[in-house]
């Protein structure tokens, strides 16, 4: 398993990217005219933007689309000097192979500072001729409005469980991995329309060499069961504070997580409890104030145990 999966099994082309067919459509246009505006890839992580550049390019330029395409993060090298430097350096050079223009992905743009992205307008208005920018992002909010004035802005949505699942069926099929529907469901879950984290736990799980059940996906992803959290507040629900204290415990002991990733859990836990509309909004308002406290610094574990403490008394006055 010396190959990661995410490149292994990466859509070479348009057609094979899952999901975002909105998208992929309009992008199989510009291939078809030979020509194309400034891109703006904007949306949730793991849902096909670099992907999406990458095929592009390919059917753009063919066998020549690695001499034609660079690709920047943000991230890294999200200064002014970067824009000046590596930037221009590229986009001043013509295309190799007889190609109408060359591609610069910027991946992370909205990592980029604003003097950069001042500077990446300039040189966006400047190169258009021969060059093309694809800017990636997670908040286009984030991106200044006269560079997303020169862009054609595409939302990539989170792709949804069928979709994860076939994905992930093919890889199961081609690898040979030994899984069951539970852990299956478990890993779609996990993912939440991040199919990049839902390649990477498959692969993580498959890597310990055994039958990749529930247990072994929520252990591998940093993630606890979701029932177990549910057991621990219908526990504090039903009064007995020491029992889901104990529960609580448990949960961050086996799965290793901590304050923050449990209050997440807890939140999206809560909507399959079996109490009142207006029992659930004072306990999503509790846990919105929980989490802010342990945001700004607050001892973790006696914020969780407040609000299970809190869960307690709203259970006994709902009796």
């Amino acid at each position: 398993m010396n190959e990661i999966w995410t490149e292994k099994y990466r859509p070479k082309n348009l057609d094979d990217v899952v999901g975002q067919k909105h998208v992929t459509e309009r992008l199989k246009a510009y291939v078809s005219s030979r020509n194309m505006p400034h891109l703006l890839f904007t949306g949730p992580a793991g849902t096909g933007k670099t992907t999406c550049s990458l095929a592009l390019a390919k059917s753009m330029f063919g066998d020549e689309w690695k001499g034609n395409f660079i690709e920047l993060n943000a991230s890294d090298e999200r200064g002014i000097d970067v824009v000046r430097g590596k930037i221009k350096e590229f986009a001043r050079t013509a295309p190799l192979g007889g190609a109408e223009f060359k591609i610069i992905f910027m991946d992370e743009a909205d990592a980029l500072t604003s003097d950069a992205q001042a500077a990446l307008r300039r040189t966006m208005e400047k190169f258009s001729g021969i060059c093309r920018f694809i800017l990636s992002c997670n908040y286009s909010s984030k991106i200044i409005d006269p560079i997303q004035s020169r862009c054609a802005v595409f939302r990539f949505k989170p792709l949804s469980a069928d979709e994860v699942r076939e994905f992930l069926q093919t890889i199961i099929n081609k690898e040979n991995v030994d899984i069951d529907e539970d852990a299956m469901n478990g890993l779609v879950h996990v993912a939440r329309g991040d199919m990049r984290r839902a390649v990477n736990s498959l692969q993580v799980a498959a890597s310990l060499g055994k039958k990749i059940d529930l247990d072994v996906i929520y252990q591998t992803t940093g993630m606890a069961n979701p029932q177990a959290v549910k057991e621990m507040i219908e526990t504090a629900l039903n009064g007995n504070f020491i029992k889901a204290r104990d529960m609580l415990d448990d949960i961050m002991i086996t799965f290793g997580l901590s304050g923050q990733d449990i209050i997440k859990q807890i939140h999206a836990t809560f909507f399959d409890l079996s109490i009142t509309d207006a029992e659930k909004v004072r306990f999503m308002d509790k846990t919105g104030e929980i989490e802010f406290r342990i945001v700004e610094g607050s001892n973790e574990r006696i914020q969780l145990e407040a609000l299970l403490a809190y869960l307690v008394m709203l259970g006994g006055k709902s009796r």
